[in-house]
């Protein structure tokens, strides 16, 4: 009995650890209430009450990752006592994504057809489109919102391909954000030991992640970023960053709430889900 707590310990400590998604940010990749066991060798191992990383390598983009809080409420907080969020990475050290005002990714090819978008449509379609949802079996989706006698829901690329399908024409279904787009901007992911210019749109970000991960003394004065008290053109980073964002849009536990992650925050990579209520997602691969 004692080899086999002590055997559980160690797998848990070196090799794998588990998750239980606590939201509905990753549907329809994952479900609230499931449980997933994450790789911890999948951007080599972070040694245990440290953040080194022996065997180091950068994740993927459209990996799906537990990693701890970048941003907590207490900084003071060693990163493995961090509470843990999972997210898809979307943006990989070097890359340059296109994010509008709210920091959404405006033109970024799709990742994943459960990657979800914001739909409007008129109140009085409402019968027509709960019979079509139940036609092709989406269960658990609530209203999200309610204007100027639109409905809002949440679906993910694949949903919406499904429903057009069955609609028909009946119902104007409507990407919230077809028509309004905010302009964006190009916003560089920071890459170890490579410089990144500073626009006036990218300034308050790079400044919170120099002040939060790189250790030193930032502000920001009008459109002009001051480190060690001295204005720069561009910061070179000491670390590896990434981009994460969440299926459903819905959800702000993304890099839209808390900026930029460190890949010294990355445990591990979402590998297979091992408890689900939802028939057959039992030891499928999470993608």
């Amino acid at each position: 009995m004692l080899t086999a707590i002590i055997l559980v310990l160690l797998v848990k400590t070196f090799a794998f650890t588990s998750c239980t998604i606590p939201s509905t940010g990753m549907e329809n990749s994952l479900y609230q209430g499931e449980r997933v066991l994450v790789n911890k060798w999948s951007y080599g191992f972070r040694v245990p009450f440290s953040i080194w990383r022996w065997l180091g390598k950068t994740a993927g983009k459209g990996d799906i990752v537990l990693f701890n809080n970048p941003n907590p409420r207490f900084p003071q907080t060693s990163v493995g006592n961090r509470e843990v969020f999972i997210s898809r990475v979307v943006g990989i050290p070097g890359d340059t994504l296109m994010l509008n005002d709210e920091l959404w990714v405006t033109d970024e090819q799709v990742l994943s057809p459960d990657s979800k978008s914001l739909y409007v449509y008129s109140h009085t379609e409402e019968e027509t489109m709960q019979a079509a949802m139940q036609q092709v079996n989406i269960q658990g989706n609530r209203l999200v919102g309610y204007a100027e006698g639109k409905y809002i829901r949440t679906f993910s690329h694949y949903e919406y391909y499904l429903l057009k399908q069955k609609l028909a024409g009946k119902v104007d279904l409507i990407p919230l954000y077809h028509k309004d787009i905010s302009k964006s901007h190009p916003f560089v992911i920071p890459e170890k030991g490579k410089p990144v210019k500073v626009y006036p749109w990218n300034v308050t970000l790079l400044c919170n992640t120099i002040v939060r991960h790189e250790g030193r003394v930032a502000s920001v004065r009008g459109d002009t970023l001051y480190v060690g008290g001295k204005p720069v053109e561009a910061y070179t980073f000491n670390k590896n960053y990434y981009w994460m964002a969440s299926n459903n849009p819905v959800n702000l536990c993304d890099s839209r709430l808390f900026g930029l992650v460190p890949d010294d925050h990355l445990i591990g990579k979402a590998w297979r889900i091992w408890f689900s209520s939802r028939k057959g997602r039992i030891f499928q691969r999470v993608q």
